[in-house]
């Protein structure tokens, strides 16, 4: 069965597993980053839960508006009853690699934590949503990089099977661990103006685990082992033992663990 097109992380809780692992605060110093403000119109692609729509649709107030674009039914369901009633925001059930005219135009274009599940494909989805920002508008690409595989102390054997996990996800299911470093050339090379690159710590995890992460990761794990359980076979113990090990690891307050997230934002030129 070809597995390309799916959804790496489908299953019937991410939208919950989104909305819990989503940070207010980060979500809106990230957005200053990239210049969102009062009045503006802006497009969240990839919406998820609602729930950076929502805080998108804080910040370009007063007068501005947000919508939220996903192409899962739940997703759209679940952020439409969560956010829905916030003045100024709508949620529509689109996919990203389709025509999005009937939105209208956009001065803000926002694609977070998309991009990492197109290892093919990247480049013309970003093409695609660029057609609906204005001249002049700028799109605003967040993604990681390195993803999942820094994890500090761990054994040789727990690591080996993180990176044979990712290179079969990355193989199966379409997965780019890499997106964060290709953002800026997918900008420079759609020939954007005013490019402008960040790089901020993500996954930024040491001390006492909170119960956020713990959850967002473990469901990480959980989505991923089943989808490539024969992974697991070469550790001792197989998979069961890998999840007892690695929780034990990732619990305990010496782990340092973090991902790079790198912020490409660019003009489309009038």
């Amino acid at each position: 069965m070809d597995t390309v097109g799916q959804y790496l992380m489908e299953n019937p809780e991410e939208a919950l597993r989104l909305d819990v692992k989503t940070d207010p605060g980060a979500v809106r110093s990230q957005a200053l980053l990239c210049g969102i403000g009062p009045g503006a119109r802006v497009l969240d692609g990839g919406c998820g839960s609602g729930k950076t729509t929502a805080v998108l649709c804080e910040m370009v107030q007063p007068g501005g508006s947000a919508v939220g674009v996903d192409f899962a039914e739940d997703r759209v369901r679940f952020a439409k009853k969560t956010y829905g009633d916030t003045p100024g925001i709508e949620f529509a059930l689109m996919d990203l690699r389709s025509p999005l005219n009937a939105l209208g135009s956009f001065d803000f274009v926002w694609i977070r934590f998309v991009l990492e599940y197109y290892l093919e494909g990247a480049r013309e989805m970003v093409e695609n949503v660029s057609r609906v920002l204005k001249p002049g508008g700028r799109i605003c690409l967040l993604d990681l990089d390195y993803n999942c595989l820094n994890h500090y102390p761990i054994e040789p054997a727990m690591e080996s099977v993180i990176h044979a996990l990712v290179r079969r996800m990355m193989e199966k299911y379409n997965f780019d661990p890499y997106a964060g470093r290709k953002l800026y050339t997918h900008l420079y090379d759609l020939g954007f103006d005013d490019i402008e690159v960040h790089l901020v710590p993500h996954h930024l995890i040491y001390g006492e685990l909170k119960e956020s992460d713990d959850f967002n990761w473990f469901k990480k794990l959980e989505m991923a082992s089943s989808k490539a359980r024969d992974v697991f076979d070469g550790y001792p113990g197989g998979y069961e033992t890998f999840r007892k090990d690695f929780r034990q690891v990732f619990n305990h307050p010496r782990r340092f663990t973090y991902s790079p997230l790198i912020i490409v934002t660019g003009r489309k030129p009038s």
